[in-house]
């Protein structure tokens, strides 16, 4: 899978009942979402009912069960180098209330360990980064009441701390040559940079699945490599000596291309899209 930046639309018009004619829209249809859904918002704005921020409780369940290897791993790098300015990097910080959930952790952390060692609070910088089509709005319309619950939990002189937004994919360049003491990033980077190259033949599916040829197995593996090691390569360059980094990401069980886990929901995404247009019933598909 890759980051998303742009809404997309799929008509398809099933005026005629031929199979032949069925089975090619179908074809047609899912190779363009296939290719589409690597350039599409994913997330929904504000928080509303539909909205990313009010659909994201999984999404969270995974930062809590990392937020202790998170916790020891920011107390053992700031008990090492007592920085005056302790700056933070949460990668594909998405918007609602995850956002500034490991954010309000690590901090809580920090502010524990100052009153063990007797020490005052450093200032934070927190650098929030995303796609420009990530919901910034919501995440700053949210700082102020995080600001003052914090303080009230913490006391009034935690701090100062300041939280900037930086759009861009993870796997360019964001920040100056050493900037960073601590880079953050849960559950983005199973998202691609692109489309792998030599998937064409991937008939019938969005993603990985069982019937996917082993070219296609061996294509996103080969661009998962490549992008890794590029995110590693610019975050290497923008992370002080001594930083660390907490990386949580979706992993696969087995190398064995029938196992589930977790491409089995794409599986059912295309089997769905599938059935509908057997069925006639898919006349308009808007990818967001």
């Amino acid at each position: 899978m890759v980051p998303c930046t742009c809404k997309k639309q799929i008509t398809v018009n099933l005026s005629e009942t031929d199979d032949t004619k069925i089975s090619g829209v179908l074809e047609s249809a899912l190779i363009n979402l296939q290719l589409l859904s690597y350039n599409m918002d994913i997330m929904n704005e504000g928080v509303g009912e539909r909205s990313y921020a009010e659909n994201s409780s999984y999404q969270k369940s995974v930062l809590s069960k990392a937020k202790p290897f998170v916790e020891e791993t920011i107390v053992q790098l700031y008990s090492k180098t007592f920085p005056q300015c302790l700056t933070i990097a949460d990668l594909g910080c998405c918007s609602g209330p995850n956002s500034l959930f490991i954010i309000s952790e690590i901090l809580k952390a920090i502010n524990a360990v100052c009153q063990k060692l007797g020490r005052s609070p450093p200032e934070f910088q927190v650098f929030l980064n995303d796609l420009p089509a990530n919901d910034f709005n919501t995440v700053f319309k949210s700082t102020p009441h995080f600001y003052e619950k914090f303080r009230s939990d913490n006391g009034q002189k935690f701090g100062p701390i300041f939280v900037a937004g930086v759009p861009g994919s993870f796997y360019n360049r964001l920040f100056p040559t050493k900037a960073l003491n601590f880079v953050h990033s849960s559950y983005a980077l199973h998202w691609l940079s692109q489309v792998p190259q030599g998937i064409e033949n991937n008939k019938g599916n969005v993603y990985l699945a069982r019937t996917s040829p082993s070219n296609v197995y061996k294509a996103y593996s080969e661009q998962f490599n490549k992008d890794f090691s590029v995110f590693l390569s610019t975050r290497s360059k923008e992370m002080m000596v001594g930083g660390c980094m907490v990386i949580t990401i979706v992993g696969r069980r087995s190398s064995d291309p029938p196992s589930k886990d977790y491409r089995y929901f794409w599986e059912v995404f295309s089997k769905t899209l599938r059935d509908m247009v057997s069925e006639a019933k898919l006349y308009v598909f808007n990818i967001f």
